[in-house]
């Protein structure tokens, strides 16, 4: 983005000014703070110099309820990381999340095949309710892992806040990974609950989940007990599967009542997330309870603008960061529309029908969706009321510019178009979208309040309308409790606070604009984004490699229409040719044991692969060659020859 871009694509009026929760909020910090705050940018910048006071009006603005707060809201300031925010607080996320228990919608949910319901937020009080007693019942305590491997149905939800009302500590997957890409995760973490499903609906097919949940629940000795939610079957045969009981049936005991909400401390386990796998296998990120409601607090109200009785909507499965972002919207009072299946079953005007329907005022998916619309050729502008929809957001990957394009052209006019940026790692967001802001082309709007977002070159150095790193200066309330079993930190102070001491580096390449804004190019590593889904490459390898016809094998990310589509290629073993057999099984190895997203887009066979000095493949540099970049020290590598293999490869151009 330069300062000759072109005029923005849309601009609040002054009545969506005024009428903002962003307005409202620094008009309180005004008179609270005796701060002087002329517009959102005077606001921004106090909100970075003043963290401790900023985040305690984020907390009172947002009526977080809480046994105690406490006098101090930040110590040990200087440490990261180390410091500690609201160290006397004591408190319940879902509490918090359950503090609305009237008879509007708080969730609304489709599948595929077009099955509806809603619940009530009395409804999801109820059943919470039931199901926290009979977790209770079974033992669960606070710290224990309750896990989730499940589609986007209202269950998941009640499941999670009824574990975490107790203090018992959630982690999910979504349906569609393999037994190993689960044992991955939540064989780390030893759960002693797991809820799934029977089966789900993808593309016009049924797929069945209990075959694999009998050999995952046999790895997990920790677990107690399986619950099965019937969703492709009202009555799931769950004979085969030890200790399981059906959702029905294990609520059945206990009549609605009141929550027995658990005080805890600010720093409470509420999510174990995961991070990639690029290096082995997945790092369980531990996210507090009370920094992960602070940070999604100040998102949904602040930057979204979300109010009580607003429609959100979030494509997303619960294997996707988005999906704990979406339902902390329950804090705001704003009704959870829920979404399970192809975005683009029957067609790609689904999830556009979808916010017809159910009068959907903030509307999201990933970028590639936005993306594939605009390929299919749809425009819902011309075929759909979106009275309603006053924004739309889009993360997972940068939002091209054309992209902007078509949303304008082709969705809505009169909307904000609210790219967001963050990550797993933070639970949150380091760019996200301002009402009060104009929309440019290509960029998002802001870098969210409250935190000491930068970009910083190679030495260190903040820059302005220049490409670098994506950093982060000063303690934010969501960084990471820690990974889980990782003595000393030594995993998490390597995965962020290596490159710049003291200084969290998030790993984005990016520039600040003559806007205010931000553009993200992508990831700075090597992790996979293909349709915006983070894919780390050890976990393809760990499939790929265990194949007899196999030597090894080196992934990239390659830049491919507006996307990142996988690229694998394989050395084999002598004597083997890479016929369409072989390849068929090895994406059918992959989609088995990983996921319908790590199946690489081309596999080649290359004769070698470069490797550094100390024997580890090298996929930047390989990533790098296939771009047509340059190599700046090839005097890393063992083996730099091989490089050669990889420029202008034929098999690439299409």
């Amino acid at each position: 983005m330069t300062k000759t871009e072109t005029a923005p694509l849309w601009t609040p009026s002054e009545r969506t000014i005024a009428d903002s929760n962003l307005t409202a909020f620094a008009r309180q910090v005004e008179q609270d703070w005796h701060a002087s705050l002329p517009d959102y940018w005077a606001l921004l910048d106090w909100s970075r110099a003043n963290q401790e006071a900023f985040f305690q009006s984020v907390w009172d603005f947002g009526g977080i309820v809480a046994a105690t707060r406490g006098e101090r809201a930040l110590i040990d300031a200087d440490k990261m990381p180390g410091a500690q925010w609201f160290p006397d607080a004591r408190l319940n996320f879902a509490e918090n999340l359950l503090r609305r228990r009237d008879d509007a919608p708080a969730l609304i949910f489709q599948g595929e095949q077009g099955d509806r319901r809603e619940l009530s937020f009395a409804d999801l009080y109820a059943a919470v309710s039931q199901l926290a007693q009979a977790l209770r019942a079974e033992g669960v305590q606070p710290g224990d892992r309750v896990v989730g491997f499940m589609p986007n149905l209202p269950e998941t939800i009640i499941a999670m806040l009824a574990a975490t009302s107790m203090g018992a500590t959630w982690s999910s997957c979504s349906p569609d990974f393999g037994i190993k890409g689960v044992m991955d995760r939540f064989g780390q973490i030893e759960p002693t609950v797991l809820f799934t499903a029977d089966g789900y609906f993808y593309a016009g097919k049924t797929h069945d989940s209990l075959a694999r949940i009998r050999d995952i629940a046999a790895q997990l000795p920790s677990l107690r007990r399986v619950v099965v939610v019937p969703y492709v079957n009202s009555r799931p045969d769950i004979a085969a599967l030890p200790n399981a009981t059906v959702w029905r049936d294990y609520l059945a005991p206990y009549a609605p009542g009141v929550i027995t909400f658990d005080q805890l401390p600010f720093s409470h386990p509420l999510y174990i997330m995961y991070s990639s796998g690029t290096t082995g296998v997945p790092k369980c990120i531990v996210h507090s309870a009370g920094g992960t409601l602070l940070q999604h607090l100040k998102e949904h109200l602040l930057h979204t603008d979300l109010r009580q009785g607003d429609r959100l909507f979030y494509f997303t499965t619960c294997g996707w960061m988005m999906w704990n972002w979406l339902t902390s919207g329950l804090v705001c009072g704003a009704t959870l529309v829920l979404y399970d299946g192809s975005p683009f079953q029957p067609d790609a005007n689904a999830l556009w029908s979808l916010a017809e329907r159910e009068k959907v005022d903030v509307f999201g998916s990933s970028a590639k969706f936005y993306d594939a619309c605009n390929k299919a050729a749809i425009a819902p502008a011309k075929t759909h009321d979106l009275t309603q929809v006053r924004t739309i957001l889009s993360t997972g990957s940068p939002l091209a510019p054309a992209t902007f394009d078509y949303i304008y052209d082709s969705v809505k006019k009169d909307v904000r178009l609210s790219s967001i940026s963050g990550g797993t790692d933070l639970l949150g967001c380091f760019a996200a979208g301002a009402s009060v802001l104009p929309v440019y082309r290509g960029e998002i709007q802001s870098r969210v309040l409250g935190m000491s977002v930068e970009v910083f070159d190679e030495h260190g150095k903040t820059v302005h309308e220049q490409k670098g790193d994506l950093v982060c200066t000063e303690p934010f309330p969501s960084m990471p409790i820690g990974f889980w079993d990782d003595p000393r930190d030594a995993k998490y102070r390597a995965a962020y606070f290596e490159v710049f001491p003291n200084v969290w580096t998030h790993g984005d390449y990016c520039e600040l604009t003559a806007h205010g804004g931000i553009v993200i190019f992508g990831r700075s590593d090597a992790v996979l984004n293909p349709g915006g889904v983070r894919i780390g490459t050890a976990e393809i390898y760990r499939q790929v490699e265990q194949m007899e016809e196999i030597e090894e094998g080196l992934c990239i990310g390659q830049e491919w229409d507006n996307d990142v589509r996988v690229v694998l290629f394989v050395r084999l073993r002598a004597g083997v040719m890479l016929d369409d057999d072989l390849r068929d099984r090895i994406k059918a190895n992959i989609r088995a044991n990983a996921t319908p997203r790590h199946v690489p887009a081309k596999i080649i066979a290359v004769a070698d692969i470069p490797r550094t000095i100390s024997g580890k493949i090298t996929e930047l540099a390989v990533r790098d060659i296939v771009h047509g970049r340059a190599i700046k020290n090839q005097d890393a590598l063992a083996n730099p020859e091989a490089l050669a293999l990889f420029v202008d490869m034929p098999e690439l151009r299409d």
